[in-house]
C-alpha cells in the first residue's frame, strides 16, 4: 500500500494478526499541542505483541489503533498556547501524558496516574505514521549533536534510567542483569553511567550476549537449562559475590526465580520484564534475608536526564540499532522483529529524509 507524500500513513492494528499501512487524516494540533512530522520509530515488544495477540493483559485492542511509542520529529505546527517550541524544532517524544492533574501528578509519579493517555496503549494511538499530534509539554527539544534515532531510543533507555533510580545503583554497586534483550541492553548502559563497579548478563541468546559487552557488560553467562539455583550460583561465581541489585528484564518465571536467589541478603530485585499475571516464586527465601522486591511502572522524569547524557557523549546508544526500515516497509520491519532479529529495529517515517 503506497500512499502520496502529503498524506499520512500510518501503521495500524485492527485485531490479532491483522496489521495494515493506511491513509488518516493529518490532524489539527490544541492549544496545547505540537503537529510533528515524524521522523524515527523504534518497534517495541509491546507493539508486536498487541498485533500477534491483540491484547496485553487488560489493555484489549477493540477499535483500530496506531502503533509506535519510541518517536522522535520535527515540528511543523504549534498549538496557540505553545511558547517553548516553534517550526523547525526537532524533539523527542515522551509517549506518556497525564489526563488530570489528580495525587500521582502532584507527588512526581505521574506515571502511575491511572487515567493518563499513553501511545499505542489501547485505545490510545500511538505515532507510528508521517504527522502526529502530541501534547507540547511532553515533547522535548533535540540539541543540534543529538541525531533522532538518539531521540526515539530515549523512550527505552528511559526503561533504564527509572529501573536503575529505583534499584538504588550507585558508586561501586554490582548488578545482575536478567536478559539482554533491548531493555537489558539499556540497563546495562545505565548501571555503568551510574558507578557500576560490574555488571553481568544472562541470556539464552550468544548474540544478544555479545552486544551486552559492545555496551558495557563486564560478564556475559549463556543460559541454557540449567535450574534458577544453578544460574543463581553462576552469577556469584563470576562477580566472586553475590551482587546487591538484580534487574529482572525477561518476566520468565525461572529467571524471576534466579533473581530472588542470586540477590545478596539485604538487596534488591527489580521487577522491569512482564509475563503471566502469576508467577511462583520463593517469596520467603527473599523475605527471610531482607531482599527488596520492587516494581517498576514505565517510567516519569526521564527525558531532560537522557537528552543531557546523550548531548555530553557520557552514553552511546547507537549500536542499539541494528535495522532500519522505510514507514512503507513496516510489515517486514514488523516480521524482522518478531523473528528476533537484531535489537532495536527502526523505523523512518520522513520520505525526504532517512538518516539516523
Amino acid at each position: 500500500a503506497m500512499a502520496a507524500p502529503g498524506q499520512n500513513v500510518a501503521v495500524v492494528v485492527h485485531r490479532a494478526g491483522d496489521l495494515r499501512l493506511e491513509n488518516r487524516p493529518i490532524p489539527e494540533p490544541g492549544p496545547n499541542e505540537v503537529l510533528l512530522r515524524m521522523h524515527s520509530v523504534g518497534i517495541c515488544g509491546s507493539d508486536v505483541h498487541y498485533w500477534q495477540h491483540g491484547r496485553i493483559g487488560d489493555f484489549v485492542v477493540k477499535d483500530p489503533m496506531v502503533l509506535g511509542h519510541e518517536a522522535s520529529g520535527t515540528v511543523v505546527k504549534v498549538g496557540s498556547g505553545v511558547t517553548h517550541l516553534k517550526p523547525g524544532d526537532r524533539v523527542a517524544i515522551e509517549p506518556g501524558v497525564p489526563r488530570e492533574m489528580d495525587e500521582f501528578c502532584k507527588t512526581g509519579r505521574y506515571n502511575l496516574s491511572p487515567t493518563i493517555f499513553f501511545c499505542a496503549t489501547p485505545p490510545d494511538d500511538g505515532n507510528l505514521c508521517r504527522y502526529y499530534k502530541h501534547s507540547a509539554s511532553y515533547c522535548y527539544k533535540l540539541p543540534d549533536n543529538v541525531t533522532f534515532e538518539e531521540g526515539a531510543l530515549i523512550e527505552p533507555l528511559s526503561v533504564g534510567i527509572h529501573a536503575c533510580k529505583r534499584a538504588g545503583v550507585t558508586l561501586g554497586s554490582k548488578v545482575f542483569v536478567s536478559g539482554s534483550g533491548p531493555i537489558g541492553l539499556v540497563n546495562v548502559i545505565v548501571a555503568k553511567m551510574m558507578g557500576a563497579a560490574v555488571v553481568v548478563v544472562t541470556d539464552l541468546s550468544a548474540s544478544r550476549l555479545q552486544k551486552a559487552k559492545e555496551v558495557g557488560a563486564d560478564f556475559t553467562i549463556q543460559v541454557k537449562n540449567e535450574t534458577p539455583q544453578e544460574v543463581a550460583s553462576k552469577v556469584e561465581s563470576v562477580l566472586g559475590c553475590m551482587p546487591e541489585i538484580t534487574v529482572e528484564c525477561t518476566g520468565v518465571q525461572a529467571c524471576i526465580q534466579a533473581g530472588i536467589y542470586a540477590t545478596r541478603s539485604g538487596g534488591t530485585l527489580v521487577l522491569v520484564g512482564l509475563g503471566p499475571e502469576m508467577v511462583t516464586v520463593p517469596i520467603v527465601n527473599a523475605a527471610v534475608r531482607e531482599v527488596d522486591i520492587r516494581g517498576i511502572f514505565r517510567y516519569c522524569n526521564t527525558w531532560p536526564v537522557a537528552i543531557a547524557l546523550l548531548a555530553s557523549k557520557r552514553i552511546n546508544v547507537k549500536p542499539l540499532v541494528t535495522h532500519r526500515f522505510p514507514l512503507e516497509k513496516a510489515l517486514e520491519a514488523f516480521e524482522t522483529t518478531k523473528r528476533g532479529e537484531g535489537v532495536k529495529v527502526m523505523l523512518k517515517c520522513d520520505p525526504t529524509d532517512q538518516n539516523p
